[in-house]
């Protein structure tokens, strides 16, 4: 007689149920369980017998209970109650975008017979579900109505998602698997639209403070700019006030879903906080949606990356991003706490969260190193150059300002000059001859802006640091900016924090040549600054005498009494010609 051998079917983890599980009994639960078991054909909304089933399972536990079914029909997750959100692992493994959905639908049992209420509505649209259906259970244990509602291509009609007629249930007779297929051929033609527009990305700001409604719109056309020298594309803008900022999201749980539902209804790839978010803020607002999710300092740290050209810049760049990456590492779920291999490569038991922290330390201070060398050899430079004894004249300012196009005119070079934000990032030395023979270096380097990141800061002093062998700072401020004083606070303040505050410092007023004649003189009259365009060299005429009598009075001092031409070798300072 053999041995009778029995294989039990493995159960699916508990796990996977979520929401209101207290108070069931053991039997109730494992009845909860085993609709895992369930399988829906693929042209099928629902099945029958699962509906049938739910129903019953619903009388006798008196709460909700809501499957999520993949579109092969497998039950993914089952919720019990009425609020719906998605495991991480789920939210992984089903992913969705502003132009495709999730690939789940999800099917709710109420003990009433009412229409989808604005919380299911939300979920729908947030989720990015194919598709919401509630089933309306009788007292008798009986299914009922149907109610259904489903997204709609973004920018179709305007509308976010369509309700369909409420049906009896058995009289159901749409098929699923054609349905949702052409539901996705409707949001393939939004993708292929968005492709051959710009294929830039795409992009939702957002700002929430304290400051008042108008100086947050400042700070987002600010950002806007920002985005656009990032190369993406604008879609919306969206200022919330706020007391101190929500401490979990930076706006409220309800405000960042309707933000969250917004971009993706309009096609958005991405939301950009004009503020910076902590760790904690950045990875709570990751869980809720498959959106990209970046704050300023991110953007500026990709501007960066894309602009640096000197392998310098380049260190400087990977090192502020790793120090701003550091403290945002962080693991979730099975991935990251299994335990890593590997035979000499790190300690037993190392996860693979530590692993990765320990892997950007490491870079850290390699990138440190490396930058450590190139201040050493720019002291050096430095040293030869300062036995010319020739003056150095640094121009400082906001980004985009004009700082290289005046660099160009006054030198007669080539340095490259856009319209954007953050053109410039490494250091250029050229030199500028007066009559008499005069002549002086003229450096221009990064761009200052508003908050600049810490991490900028700190991984750039070795190129900042060139301000302070100048004799003199040329303040370079565009004359059309919108919030003239609020630039200027912001690089009075970065220079302060280098401690160049001693250092003189002449206002300069660049593009006055677009701004009206009355405003350039009581402008410049106010801040005692000198109006000049870059673009017209007759206007730099006022400039270059100050600046000539200014040197003049230089050479006639103890420190200032030779004066030779540097070789252009000895004007490099190790950046780009």
């Amino acid at each position: 007689m053999g041995v009778r051998v029995q294989i039990s079917r493995r159960r699916q983890p508990i796990s996977n149920i979520r929401g209101q599980i207290t108070g069931l009994r053991a039997s109730q639960v494992a009845a909860v369980e085993r609709l895992f078991r369930r399988r829906v054909p693929v042209d099928k909304v629902v099945s029958s017998e699962l509906a049938k089933v739910m129903a019953q399972l619903t009388l006798d536990i008196r709460r909700p209970l809501g499957v999520l079914l993949t579109r092969r029909g497998q039950v993914q997750e089952v919720i019990v109650g009425t609020e719906l959100t998605l495991s991480s692992t789920t939210m992984t493994l089903f992913r969705a975008s502003a132009r495709s959905l999730r690939g789940l639908r999800f099917i709710r049992t109420q003990l009433h017979d009412q229409p989808l209420n604005q919380e299911v509505l939300t979920d729908l649209a947030f989720l990015r579900l194919d598709l919401i259906g509630i089933l309306s259970v009788a007292e008798d244990g009986r299914v009922g109505n149907i109610y259904m509602a489903h997204l709609l291509p973004p920018g179709s009609t305007g509308q976010l998602f369509k309700v369909l007629k409420s049906v009896s249930f058995h009289t159901l007779a749409i098929s699923f698997d054609e349905f949702i297929k052409e539901l996705e051929a409707q949001l393939q033609l939004v993708r292929d639209h968005h492709a051959v527009s710009d294929g830039k990305e795409s992009a939702v700001l957002v700002s929430a403070s304290a400051k008042s409604r108008a100086e947050q719109e400042e700070h987002l056309v600010e950002l806007a700019e920002l985005a656009t020298s990032a190369g993406v594309t604008v879609i919306d803008r969206v200022a919330q006030r706020t007391a101190d900022g929500h401490q979990r999201y930076l706006l409220g749980s309800g405000k960042i879903k309707e933000v969250l539902i917004q971009t993706l209804h309009r096609g958005a790839d991405m939301v950009i906080f004009d503020q910076t978010l902590s760790p904690a803020q950045l990875r709570a607002i990751s869980e809720m949606t498959d959106i990209k999710v970046i704050d300023r300092t991110q953007l500026i740290l990709d501007i960066f990356a894309r602009r640096a050209h000197s392998r310098e810049g380049k260190v400087q760049v990977e090192l502020a991003q790793l120090r701003y990456l550091l403290p945002r590492l962080s693991g979730s779920g099975n991935q990251l706490s299994r335990l890593g291999g590997g035979i000499g490569t790190r300690g037993p038991g190392e996860t693979k969260l530590e692993t990765d922290r320990r892997r950007v330390r490491n870079r850290i201070t390699h990138l440190e190193r490396e930058l450590a060398q190139f201040a050493r050899h720019q002291e050096q430079r430095r040293a030869r150059r300062g036995r010319y004894g020739l003056p150095v004249v640094s121009l400082v300012g906001y980004t985009n300002a004009g700082k290289s196009t005046l660099l160009n005119v006054l030198t007669k070079s080539h340095v490259a000059v856009q319209d954007r934000l953050f053109e410039t990032l490494d250091t250029t030395s050229r030199r500028l001859r007066f009559p008499e023979d005069r002549e002086v270096i003229m450096t221009d380097t990064v761009g200052f802006i508003r908050d600049l990141p810490q991490e900028l800061i700190g991984a750039f002093r070795t190129t900042l640091d060139e301000l302070r062998e100048a004799d003199l700072l040329l303040h370079v401020v565009d004359i059309n900016a919108r919030d003239i004083e609020i630039q200027l606070a912001a690089v009075v303040a970065i220079l302060h924090e280098l401690r160049l505050g001693s250092v003189p410092r002449w206002l300069v007023f660049n593009k006055c040549d677009q701004a009206p004649p009355q405003q350039v003189e009581v402008l410049c009259r106010r801040f005692e600054a000198i109006g000049i365009s870059a673009l017209q060299p007759t206007t730099l005429r006022p400039l270059l005498a100050r600046l000539e009598t200014y040197v003049r009075s230089l050479s006639v001092s103890a420190d200032r009494t030779c004066q030779v031409a540097v070789p252009d070798h000895e004007l490099a300072l190790g950046s780009r010609h």
